[in-house]
Formats: structure tokens, C-alpha cells, sequence
């Protein structure tokens, strides 16, 4: 009995050899995927958060060193007026607060309208 014709392609090819083939595509396809981005976004969130910190801790002595500014150069705000320098420091504060918030949400609503 004659081999048919298409066996001759099959000669040598082993099915353990592909499937080592299979799994090793697999692997690769998956670290590239999967892994390597969420390294990537890893190193971000890293960066993001240590940037928030140092912006923080720079508002909050910039904050400082209005409240000093103000007791300084108004020393008519002292004894019973006293709390008006803490009142335009919190109210800068807030203003600043809401600058941050609000530029958040116009990112997070552009980049929703662009997807």
C-alpha cells in the first residue's frame, strides 16, 4: 500500500514539538499583553503619586508662607483680628482645592468624550 501524498508534509513533525510551540506563543503573547502594561501603569501611578506628594507638601508651606506674609505685613490684624489671616489662608485653600478638582474632572470628562 502506497503513503498518501500529504503524509510526506507530516514527516518528522512531532505533536509534542507544537504543542511546546503553542505554549511558548501563549507564554510570549501573555507577558507581552498582559505584564509588560501593567508595569508600564505601574511606573506611572508610582511617579503620579510621588509628584501628588511633593505638589502637597509645596502648597501647604506656599500656604504657610502667605499665613506669615499676612501676620507680617498687617499687624493691625493682631488681637482680636487675629483670625482673619487663618480665614484668607483657608479660603485660599479652598480655592486651590477646588482648581484641582475641577481640573480632574475636566480631564476624566475629556478623555470619556474622546473615547
Amino acid at each position: 500500500m502506497r503513503t498518501p501524498s500529504w503524509r510526506k508534509f507530516f514527516r518528522g513533525v512531532s505533536v509534542q514539538r507544537d504543542l511546546q510551540e503553542v505554549r511558548e506563543l501563549f507564554v510570549r503573547y501573555f507577558k507581552e499583553q498582559t505584564v509588560q502594561p501593567l508595569k508600564d501603569l505601574g511606573r506611572f501611578v508610582l511617579f503620579g503619586a510621588i509628584g501628588s506628594i511633593f505638589v502637597a507638601f509645596g502648597v501647604v508651606i506656599g500656604l504657610l508662607g502667605v499665613l506669615r506674609m499676612l501676620q507680617a505685613l498687617f499687624p493691625v490684624l493682631d488681637g482680636s483680628l487675629s483670625f482673619i489671616p487663618y480665614l484668607i489662608v483657608v479660603v485660599l485653600a479652598l480655592l486651590i482645592g477646588l482648581l484641582v478638582v475641577q481640573r480632574i474632572l475636566a480631564g476624566t470628562a475629556r478623555r470619556s468624550k474622546e473615547s
